[in-house]
């Protein structure tokens, strides 16, 4: 039929190869016999016939004509407000004469604006979480959701989802030009709509989540979920005005590592995932008994596969919803910072998997990651990686740090696998990587985005923290970016880890002949700030739990651990330990199981726990523990050439000189009775703790309540104490006038 717009338009619209569908669809003033009119224009697939309705009721519905038998309609109507604005609604009757009347998104401006357009594509709208994705919108009194997404070299965008039965023709998106930025406004829909993105790149079509979506469908279903993320109510205001003003460098630190699936089952259905809102009291309840002042989760972003524990992330912007909404994973953070628990969550840059309904290839070309596999493919993990030289993709990578800062209140991003970021040739053998600019093998735009994910994240957060895992020499990890550092809070210490735990596997026997796996650790220990981990990949792969282990008998395993432990929290060092470690459990850690609570019946296992919460309440009293964890001002050796017999012993300083402890280990099974150790001050020393204690399981040999100094100087020092050291065993005195 005649209409004023050419057919050849009309064909690629029906076709889903229009790029930019509002030059067709939606009103359009004509002259119409030489008069101003307005021309309506609507795509309604699987509709029998279409009207345009006066929403106020003054005129009478105007039919439509069917342009094209594929639901193509146009109406020329006079229909204007007094401005010359278009106001009106359109009347739908399906194949089976069911009308539903409903605005048409294509009469609806757009929410992008130029600026916004200019800063995404420069790589610095930080808050574009607050523009892309599915924005909850009002227009004009009309209440419905803004779609925006990235794909520059699609074709087309539609979306697609439960509102319109998944089909790609009803819903084609704006393409903004040159930015590459798709957009659409669909009245009517709200919170919980399930939706995609229809991706058409030439002939090939795919189905895409939101890469900016804030909630998503139970894997293995992979749908995004429209979430209103400022509907919660935060009731930690007290703790977000103090973040600011904390220093958390010379403050005490104690990590609990958790991953939500699997630390506590419900015993009623333990094949059951606890809620964030279930499990947030019980673990509360338990860290502060235990005397952490943090958690750290595994990642809790979308991901497909929870073998993967989250590191494999398709989701960046959704909290999983495996444990439910995005707001009870608010409620989650509110219940910890109001019992004055900082949150960290793990957060993965470093890559992401091939799942077709992810970033991979978002719009028919390598978008997100790089095209040569030579950089864009991790051959470890079979995962991709990003394009850090693509503004849009590091401002998605840094908006994204932010976001869940903000939104969340989360306290601190650890970020994982540093090392593969910042090496070219990481895991891969010659020929299989490209050098950079200069020929080196340093990856200089990754480190470019790390350096702006650091500043932008202490410059719009003062108080949070971020903590890199890096396992190399890699120097100024955790120094200012102005003086040349890549600008994290902390590092964690790899290097102790593996020697510490080396050290520890070693039989007792044979102890002596690798003492320097221990002492090795305090000629780096102030190059960085350094978090001492035992973390999540200790306990798996085959390694078995930390109790598993220890060498030894029974007795043996549980000394060791708790004297593990001891030697972990007095060495300068923030702490983190991973969940199930802090009690003895037996098993290797397992993501589809709850952890072996049960143990806790036995007076060993409780006994380590008893040990750890000791430990905890001491690291928080004691300043000399945590004050100066950085510089060598809070080390210095007493003894650390007694190979021999295994000991080592060194004294902990607080800012004040003179606030210090004297802290002795015995990693052999022999008590080393009378040991005399050279100390600073001829006063009394009170043993404040001893992880041989009958309290926590031991033989209770020590030197309670404490020992007298006398004028015999000892270790180059003006006095010294006799101290009966315990088997495999660790002691703490501290001064007394």
């Amino acid at each position: 039929m005649r209409t004023t717009v050419p057919l050849e338009k009309v064909c690629r619209l029906v076709e889903g190869r229009y790029e930019n569908p509002f030059e067709l669809l939606g009103p359009h003033e004509v002259d119409e016999s030489g008069r101003r009119a307005l021309a309506v224009r609507a795509f309604l697939p699987q509709s029998r016939q279409a009207w345009v309705v006066d929403p106020a009721h003054r005129e009478p519905p105007l039919p439509m004509r069917r342009i094209h038998p594929a639901g193509f309609y146009e109406a020329i109507c006079p229909m204007t407000d007094g401005n010359g604005s278009p106001r009106y609604m359109l009347r739908i009757a399906d194949e089976g004469g069911k009308k539903v009347t409903m605005h048409d998104p294509y009469a609806f401006p757009h929410l992008l604006t130029d600026y916004d357009l200019h800063l995404l594509n420069e790589g610095r709208h930080w808050r574009l979480y607050e523009r892309l994705g599915a924005q909850l919108r009002t227009i004009d009194g009309v209440e419905g959701v803004n779609f925006a997404v990235w794909a520059p070299n699609a074709t087309s965008v539609s979306v697609i989802g439960d509102f319109n039965n998944w089909d790609g023709r009803r819903h084609p998106m704006r393409k903004h030009i040159p930015s590459g930025f798709w957009e659409l406004f669909v009245p009517g829909l709200s919170e919980g709509t399930l939706y995609k993105y229809l991706v058409r790149h030439h002939d090939e079509v795919f189905e895409k989540s939101d890469p900016v979506g804030f909630g998503a469908e139970v894997p293995p279903r992979t749908a995004s979920k429209v979430i209103d993320l400022n509907r919660y109510h935060w009731h930690d205001q007290a703790w977000m005005q103090r973040r600011p003003t904390i220093h958390w460098l010379d403050r005490p630190i104690s990590i609990y590592e958790v991953h939500l699936g699997s630390w506590r089952r419900p015993k009623d259905d333990p094949h059951r995932w606890m809620s964030y809102r279930e499990i947030a009291h019980q673990l509360v309840e338990y860290v502060k008994e235990m005397g952490y002042t943090h958690v750290e989760l595994l990642p809790v972003s979308e991901h497909p596969l929870s073998a993967s524990w989250g590191y494999q992330t398709v989701g960046y912007y959704a909290a999983t919803a495996r444990y439910g909404t995005p707001q009870d994973f608010m409620y989650f953070v509110d219940v910890c910072h109001q019992n004055d628990i900082g949150v960290i969550i793990d957060w993965v840059p470093a890559h992401f998997p091939r799942d077709g309904h992810g970033l991979a290839r978002f719009d028919g070309t390598h978008l997100y990651e790089h095209a040569d596999p030579r950089q864009g493919e991790h051959r470890d993990w079979g995962t991709l990686i990003f394009n850090y030289g693509r503004h849009e993709v590091r401002n998605y990578l840094v908006a994204n740090a932010l976001f869940w800062l903000d939104k969340y209140h989360v306290d601190g991003l650890r970020v994982d696998a540093v090392a593969s970021m910042l090496y070219l040739d990481y895991s891969r053998k010659p020929g299989d990587w490209l050098p950079n600019e200069y020929g080196g093998r340093e990856n200089l735009k990754a480190i470019a985005f790390l350096k702006e994910f650091n500043e932008q994240a202490h410059l719009q957060f003062p108080g949070v923290l971020t903590i890199a895992e890096e396992s190399t020499a890699w120097a100024g990890v955790s120094r200012p970016t102005y003086t040349g550092g890549l600008g994290f809070s902390m590092k964690w210490n790899m290097g102790w880890m593996n020697d510490t735990r080396s050290y520890i596997r070693h039989d007792p026997i044979h102890r002596k002949y690798h003492h320097d796996e221990l002492t090795f650790s305090l000629i780096y220990a102030f190059h960085e700030n350094f978090i001492l981990p035992l973390s999540h990949d200790e306990v798996v792969h085959m390694k078995g739990s930390l109790l598993g282990q220890m060498p030894g008998d029974l007795w043996q395993k549980f000394a060791n651990l708790r004297l593990l432990l001891s030697y972990m929290w007095t060495h300068p060092g923030k702490k983190l330990l991973f969940m199930g470690g802090e009690f003895g459990q037996w098993n290797e850690w397992d993501y589809d199981r709850s952890l072996q609570w049960d143990l806790l019946q036995w007076d060993t296992h409780r006994g380590v726990q008893k040990c750890m919460a000791d430990l905890n309440r001491l690291l928080q009293q004691e300043k000399a523990l945590h004050e100066v964890d950085f510089d060598y001002h809070g080390f210095e050796w007493i003894d650390c050439h007694n190979w021999e017999e295994s000991t080592l012993s060194y004294l902990r300083r607080a800012k004040d000189p003179n606030d210090f402890l004297v802290i002795a280990c015995n990693f052999t099974p022999v008590p080393r009775m009378g040991h005399r150790l050279g100390v600073p001050k001829l006063c009394w020393y009170e043993e404040i703790f001893n992880s041989d204690s009958m309290y926590y399981g031991g033989g209770n040999i020590g030197n309670g309540p404490g020992v007298m100094a006398t004028a015999e100087g000892h270790h180059g020092r003006p006095a010294s104490i006799p101290v009966n050291l315990p088997p495999l065993g660790a002691i703490i005195l501290k001064p007394r006038e």
